[in-house]
This record gives structure tokens, C-alpha cells and sequence, in this order.
């Protein structure tokens, strides 16, 4: 979940003045009855299991990975206690059905206040090198403090969430086992960042048959539109690119004329960054419609139909974004390779599972 109305410099103002120990952060940087539902069991063997064909996952020097910070993470992330009125959870716009994305274009928030952003999924999120759809926050620990203090996410205050948290024997339990110290606000942004840097997806068909050597897990029709996807003809491969299916570039992709949303220049201020917004990630991209930032094309077959009409013209349009002339057959081949990028294990982790 993302920033609304505020600059990205405001939020870090705001944070500044509501405690001053933010600066240490920089470094690394329902109802409340839900949370009896949620597993604190150790989790089963593969919590970290690296697919072939991904590098490592890199944890900060003052984070390192542990279980008991991984379980504390978890109970967190699906605990609705981190929001001003106890009602909303990391988990009510990243469900795990929907590779921890939402199904809906803006999650509502507290009081359900709309978002005015697409939730994103976290599948991979341990890989991206910023967050935020304009790039403006550089670690998980620091954009774990954006929905808490947005208005229309959780509304709340990190300081008061760890005065709420020391009320709570199996918190404080908690948090001493796996930092060493009370629950405060370097316990919570990095127990939640360390269970969502496991939320590793790279068991897909199209994984099996690129990485694992399985050429069974494609058919015909996946490998053609996969063929199709990397041409220079659907010229895909150019922004969607690499393991993870994204260069992490910002990019507009000519979804309208006039952009409501400033994108990127809400960040920096500037005139070429307007309307500039960071490449998703594809993988699992079949779950996790509605899609673009604003959630505004509603399947795959629309965003296919998007690419190959060349998007609307704008003065900041990507110069790769032009007319596929593509036919119904490679249509057709090119969704259904989309549908092979989906990872079945990682929706059904029981790992991540409340």
C-alpha cells in the first residue's frame, strides 16, 4: 500500500516530527480477534528456498534473518492492531490468494477510506531496489512506515502501535526472543520486512521449463506466446524484463491522454518525471487483476488488447510502447504465456497462510 495525497517529502517531514529516532531507520532503513486465527507453530522446512535461477535475498547487517523475527513479522503482518482502529492488516490489501495483492482497484482503508493507488503484490518483494510506484522509499523496513501514517490506510502513529504492543504479554515475549528489546518502532519495521522478504514466488510452469529443465511444463501454445513475448515483435522482454520480469525503470506506457496522477514528479518535482511510474513485476500477473496504478483495465486480455493498439498518445510515452499488429492466434499465445507465470506453490504456502 502506497502514498495518497503527500509528497514524498512531506511524509518523511511528518515522520521527522513524530519521533526523532526516524534517522535510525534511514540506515537499514476483521477485528483484533483475528488474531488467535493467526500461526505462530514454526514454520515448515523451506522458509528461505531459493529457485533456481534467482539470486539471494539480502537481509540488512542490523535484520538478519531469523525464525523467531520471521514468525514475529508474520503475526504482525496479519494483525489488524497496527491500524488506528484495529480494523485493517498488512494482509486486508496483500491476501495471499491474490499473490499478497488485492482484487480490487484501491484497497480501502480505516473507516473504508478508498486508496487512491493499486495495491501491488509482494511476491518478490525482497528484490526490488525501491518501493512505491514513484520510487521513493529505498528499503522494506522504511515503506513499512507508508500505510501505517497514510490517512487513507491505517492512519496510526508507529510510536503509539509499540505503546499498544507493550500491553501485550506475547508481544513483548516476542519481540525480547527476537531483537532483544521491547516492541517499539525498529521491532515492527523489521519483523514485518523480514517475513515479506521470504515471499519468494518462482515455482511457475514457465520457472520449471526455463530453470528447472522440465520441457513438459509448457505446451505449444505457452511456448509460442513465451517466443512472441521475448521478439523484438511484442518487444515485452524490453521493460518486463530479467528473473522477475521487470527492469524496475519508470515508464509511461500510454494508458491515457491526461494523467490525473502525477506519478514519479510527486517525488522529484520534475516535469519529465510526470506520469512516470515504476515496471511491475509479470509474475503471477493472472491473479492479480485489476491492473496499472490506478486499476483501470480489468484483464489480460485488455492489457494485451493496450500494448498492441500502442496506448494513447502523450508527450511522455515511452518510445517502445508502438502498434504490435499482432494477430488473434499470437494473442491468444501471448495470454496464455502470461497464465504460465503463475506459481500455484506460492499461493498455497502454508508458510505465509494466516
Amino acid at each position: 500500500m502506497w502514498f495518497n495525497k503527500i509528497t514524498y517529502w512531506v511524509f518523511v517531514g511528518k515522520i521527522l516530527q513524530l519521533f526523532p529516532l526516524f534517522i535510525i531507520i534511514c540506515f537499514v532503513s476483521s477485528s483484533c480477534n483475528d488474531e488467535a486465527l493467526i500461526n505462530l507453530h514454526s514454520p515448515e522446512p523451506g522458509i528461505l528456498e531459493i529457485p533456481a535461477g534467482f539470486p539471494g535475498v539480502l537481509f540488512p547487517e542490523d535484520n538478519q534473518f531469523t525464525e523467531k523475527r520471521w514468525l514475529l513479522g508474520k503475526k504482525l503482518f496479519y494483525d489488524p492492531i497496527l491500524s488506528s482502529d484495529s480494523t485493517k492488516s498488512c494482509a486486508s490489501c496483500h491476501k495471499q490468494e491474490f499473490a499478497f495483492g488485492d482484487n480490487v482497484a484501491f484497497s480501502p482503508g480505516v473507516q473504508d477510506r478508498p486508496g487512491t493507488r493499486n495495491a501491488p503484490s509482494l511476491s518478490n518483494v525482497a528484490y526490488h531496489p525501491y518501493y512505491t510506484r514513484e520510487g521513493g522509499v529505498p528499503t522494506l523496513e522504511m515503506q513499512i512506515l507508508v500505510p501505517i501514517q497514510e490517512h487513507n490506510e491505517f492512519d496510526f502513529n508507529i510510536i503509539l502501535i509499540g505503546e499498544r504492543l507493550n500491553k501485550i504479554e506475547e508481544y513483548r515475549k516476542l519481540s525480547q526472543e527476537a531483537y532483544g528489546r521491547e516492541p517499539d518502532y525498529f521491532v515492527i519495521t523489521r519483523a514485518i520486512s523480514t517475513f515479506e522478504r521470504t515471499l519468494i514466488s518462482g515455482n511457475s510452469p514457465y520457472d520449471l521449463y526455463s530453470y528447472q529443465n522440465n520441457k513438459k511444463a509448457l505446451n505449444d501454445i505457452e511456448i509460442k506466446g513465451m517466443e512472441l513475448f521475448f521478439s523484438d515483435k511484442a518487444n515485452c522482454y524490453r521493460c518486463h524484463s530479467g528473473f522477475n520480469f521487470t527492469n524496475y525503470n519508470f515508464e509511461n506506457n500510454g494508458l491515457y491522454e491526461n494523467y490525473k496522477d502525477n506519478g514519479r514528479k510527486r517525488l522529484t518535482g520534475k516535469n519529465e518525471d510526470f506520469a512516470l511510474f515504476k515496471v511491475p513485476s509479470l509474475r503471477n500477473i493472472a491473479l492479480t487483476a485489476p491492473y496499472m496504478h490506478n486499476g483501470s483495465i480489468n484483464s489480460l486480455e485488455e492489457i494485451i488488447e493496450h500494448y498492441n493498439s500502442g496506448g494513447k498518445e502523450n508527450s511522455q510515452k515511452s518510445n517502445l510502447i508502438k502498434p504490435l499488429n499482432l494477430t488473434e492466434i499470437e494473442k491468444s499465445e501471448l495470454l496464455a504465456f502470461l497464465k504460465s507465470l503463475t506459481d500455484l506453490k506460492f499461493i498455497n504456502n502454508k508458510n505465509f497462510m494466516r
